[in-house]
């Protein structure tokens, strides 16, 4: 399909009909700034490590006096970070680990896209980031399909997770670790979370017999089946007759669990989920049954378990998501013989909160679990249960995405309307894929995809709106301002400027301010969003200065300014290239490639492609544009995608 795709590099520019943006709008949005930059401190979490660690939670909580304190203001703004110039505390982006029952789709790459855009954003404000993913290698439904495959459990993992690994490539991700749950390494912390369980007194020996949904990897109880039987899900179930099993002591944890919520409102979002989560909680928990004997392909319970004696013969592997929640201490070097940073800082130490002072406050690490909403019960109920009764610290961000559908149906391997995400980016392009599923949807809602929503964000945004302006800004300094970047405007010698403030008047024309003002405030906006891990809004916020732009160049006319006014022209090609700047770098989380191949073409050097290289309000102008340095004749950035009709398909 990718072979038949016809690339046309000399479209022709489609004037833009855009919404204006005038000046007393931004000028409004900047009043507003202050509330996008309040620094809200999500480390407020539920410490266990001296309440919980030796002692069964009493039905009175005395020990739930101790929740970190936060002011109305932090509570209501939701973000993990903290304001524009702020020390910025350490921060773990996590991806669930991929279940290998088959290869990643699309799925999968918007997940592991939304962390990476996370991730390259913050290091780009000059955090330390440790962005992890990996895949779940575990569990019943790996032995099965393995069986079914003919091929050992192992061979069978080993063959899947490279995938997974090369994905990564493909999607341009800049993940710091992949985690495999059949390493040695998460084996050893996996068990050492159960001893630290055991030790606690939160597992003992039982008999489980109920509903399983070998797909979901989940217990249910009678009322959560559907009509026809089914998990909510949609999966298949199977009554477990009894099997011995152990059992972790989830009901014990119902009132800590519901008092970490209220205490932590923005934990889980959007505030959909947090309620699903709090509603489920709120009807009842039951102890969780985390040791299964029907299969051996998992993590073994710790052979020098307390009840080792009453096991008879039994041989217990851990619950598969008991095993593959510790993922994310155990890439950490947590519970084994330990893992370093570049640095020489321990990992765990240094991303993982810490109990006793270990970075309270605003410095504290932070934890950003990004997972589909399928799986929100696992992360937002097991998870913390499972860390406050080991005495560990909770995460402290927990994000619940919605599902892509294709053209209005579900996805699936029966219909056949699977979405391979490598087929994407050879069709489209790596960066328009990108930019197109952080954009075409709210993040956290369902979604779907088509074709035809993919061209328009592909050809109508990213060639002609972005592409074609980047190419007429760099024509016309190419060609008219002796190929080299325009300068500053010139200001006479009798009109010292005494201030930042007083230039930006001065020097600019009304229509200039506007649409520097919109440039220089982007970093801020998108800030705000990328907090709250709003990346439509944040994509949406580079769409409105690509946009005003281009009606700045229609409505400045430079071309027609070379012949009437070329001081005036070279004014507004350094508006426009200023603002292109700072499109790019702040688009770079989102496009990579193309942000770079953009930098280089306004001879941005390297070294000056961070955030804070970027104004901080619109009358900041301590970086711009590198007047005066020599360009190259410029090139397309994002091609014109034209696909085969229907009849030569």
């Amino acid at each position: 399909h990718a072979s038949r795709v016809k690339i046309n590099q000399n479209n022709t520019f489609m004037k833009l009909i855009a919404s204006s943006v005038i000046t007393t709008t931004l000028l409004a949005t900047m009043r507003l700034s202050s509330a996008f930059v309040q620094r809200t401190n999500l480390a407020r979490r539920f410490s266990t490590a001296s309440a919980f660690r030796s002692n069964v939670v009493s039905s009175s909580y005395p020990s739930l006096t101790r929740l970190r304190s936060t002011t109305a203001a932090e509570s209501a703004a939701g973000s993990v970070g903290g304001a524009i110039g702020e020390e910025r505390p350490p921060v773990l982006i996590t991806t669930p680990i991929y279940y290998v029952n088959d290869k990643p789709h699309i799925g999968h790459a918007y997940t592991t896209l939304a962390c990476d855009v996370l991730a390259r954003w913050y290091r780009m404000e000059g955090r330390k980031v440790h962005f992890l993913t990996g895949t779940d290698e575990h569990g019943q439904k790996v032995q099965e399909a393995a069986v079914k495959a003919g091929v050992e459990p192992q061979a069978y993992v080993d063959d899947l997770s490279t995938t997974f690994q090369e994905l990564l490539q493909v999607m341009a991700f800049s993940n710091d670790a992949f985690v495999r749950t059949t390493s040695s390494q998460h084996k050893a912390a996996a068990q050492e979370l159960w001893r630290r369980l055991e030790a606690n007194g939160q597992i003992y020996l039982g008999a489980y017999e109920g509903w399983y949904s070998v797909r979901d990897e989940c217990y249910y109880t009678e009322s959560e089946l559907t009509q026809e039987g089914k998990a909510p899900t949609g999966s298949d179930v199977e009554w477990v007759v009894k099997e011995n099993s152990f059992f972790f002591k989830l009901s014990e944890w119902e009132k800590p669990l519901l008092a970490f919520y209220e205490a932590n409102p923005n934990f889980i979002a959007p505030e959909s989920r947090r309620n699903e989560v709090v509603s489920f909680v709120k009807g009842g928990l039951r102890d969780l049954s985390v040791s299964r004997t029907k299969f051996d392909w998992g993590v073994a319970v710790p052979s020098d378990s307390k009840f080792a004696a009453e096991l008879g013969g039994d041989k217990h592997v851990m619950y598969v998501w008991v095993d593959a929640l510790a993922n994310y201490i155990s890439a950490l070097g947590w519970g084994s013989s330990g893992d370093s940073s570049p640095d020489g800082s321990h990992l765990f130490d240094t991303f993982w909160p810490q109990p006793n002072g270990g970075g309270e406050g605003k410095n504290s690490p932070q934890v950003i679990h990004m997972v589909g909403k399928d799986i929100l019960r696992f992360h937002g109920v097991y998870w913390p249960a499972l860390l406050m009764a080991a005495g560990l610290e909770t995460p402290t961000r927990l994000f619940a995405h919605g599902w892509w559908t294709r053209d209005g149906a579900k996805i699936s391997k029966s219909v056949g309307n699977v979405i391979d995400p490598k087929e994407l980016v050879e069709t489209f392009g790596v960066d328009q894929v990108r930019y197109f599923l952080m954009s075409e949807v709210p993040f956290g809602s369902d979604g779907d995809y088509s074709e035809r929503a993919m061209l328009a964000c592909a050809n109508g945004f990213l060639a002609n709106a972005l592409g074609n302006l980047q190419m007429r800004v760099m024509s016309l300094i190419f060609k008219n301002c002796g190929k080299a970047m325009p300068s500053i405007p010139h200001v006479p010698s009798d009109q010292e400027l005494t201030s930042a403030e007083q230039q930006f008047h001065e020097c600019f024309t009304e229509e200039d301010r506007a649409m520097l003002t919109c440039a220089r405030t982007l970093r801020e906006r998108m800030q705000a969003h990328i907090e709250n891990q709003a990346l439509h809004k944040a994509a949406g916020e580079i769409d409105s200065v690509v946009r005003m732009a281009n009606k700045y160049i229609d409505e400045m006319a430079p071309w027609a300014l070379k012949k009437t006014d070329e001081a005036r022209m070279r004014v507004v090609l350094w508006v426009l290239a200023d603002a292109l700047r700072h499109v790019a770098i702040c688009a770079t989380p989102f496009m990579p490639a193309a942000s770079n191949l953009m930098l280089d073409q306004l001879g941005v050097q390297p070294h000056k492609r961070d955030l804070g290289f970027l104004a901080t309000s619109a009358v900041d102008s301590r970086e711009s544009v590198p007047s005066g340095t020599e360009i190259a004749k410029p090139t397309g950035l994002f091609p014109r995608i034209e696909l085969p009709s229907e009849e030569e398909a």
